[in-house]
């Protein structure tokens, strides 16, 4: 038994529907990642395993529990969210924030310990923002903000993570610095990350299993060299394209047709 999965979900919003009898099983101790054009479902997708979205059909499995029948507090013992847009109390700081990450692993019989300080220390600096602890998050650039809600979610300490577009506001240098952190926690503390990516090249380079969604459905799981191929690329995201072997990495790397080429290919 896997440890989440999501079993024939309709999800949407009001009366929009997003995807209909969608299942999809996470397997464990996997850097998974979910792909696919804007609008397609991933985020809904991901909103619905993490318990912020309750379908209107079917279920999402926790640990064998349907999650939304779970005390919230027992769940965030479990699964840790990074959500894509994060808004921060007014004037706290940076170590502040992160602290909140250990909020689920107190109670009246656990108060605040060495161990959880020495969590929050550390997951700063995991993230490259212990020398901001006493910034306030308001006063931070948009980058540093979303590495500060990275190291929140670390400080929760959960064996599933989950990530919607982590990499949002970063320059390609955090981009990889957070993603080779993900690949980390993934490597050496047997965590399963869950994580949506719009960059079909780093989901390629990091993901040790793909979810490519096409209009609410799945059309392609598995290894990422199962799944990037010319033909998929084209279906899904309707570009042509070319799939090397990355020289660095050796995962597939999709290089489009140049315009020019693909207008050639097009004349009668």
């Amino acid at each position: 038994m896997q440890r989440l999965t999501a079993e024939s979900v309709t999800l949407g919003y009001d009366r929009h529907v997003i995807a209909e009898k969608l299942s999809v099983e996470i397997p464990d101790h996997s850097f998974t990642v979910i792909v696919g054009p804007n609008a397609c479902g991933k985020s809904t997708l991901l909103r619905a395993l993490s318990r912020m979205l309750k379908p209107a059909e079917g279920r999402v499995l926790l640990d064998g529990q349907t999650i939304h029948s779970m005390p919230a507090k027992k769940v965030a013992r479990v699964l840790g969210l990074l959500p894509q847009t994060s808004i921060a109390p007014d004037g706290i700081t940076v170590a502040d924030l992160v602290a909140r990450g250990r909020y689920p692993h107190q109670g009246l019989l656990r108060q605040w310990s060495p161990d959880d300080e020495r969590i929050v220390r550390e997951s700063m600096e995991a993230t490259g923002v212990g020398e901001l602890a006493e910034r306030y998050v308001d006063e931070l650039s948009g980058g540093q903000r979303q590495r500060v809600w990275i190291a929140m979610a670390l400080a929760q300490q959960t064996p599933l993570l989950l990530l919607d577009e982590p990499t949002t506001f970063l320059d390609i240098q955090h981009q990889l610095e957070v993603l080779d952190l993900c690949a980390e926690l993934h490597e050496t503390q047997g965590r399963t990350l869950v994580a949506v990516l719009h960059d079909l090249n780093r989901a390629a380079r990091y993901a040790t299993h793909l979810i490519a969604l096409h209009e609410g459905r799945v059309v392609a799981e598995g290894a990422p060299a199962d799944v990037v191929t010319a033909e998929r690329v084209e279906r899904v995201f309707g570009v042509k394209s070319q799939v090397i072997e990355d020289p660095e990495s050796g995962t597939p790397l999709v290089v489009p047709v140049a315009r020019r080429r693909a207008a050639v290919s097009r004349t009668p």
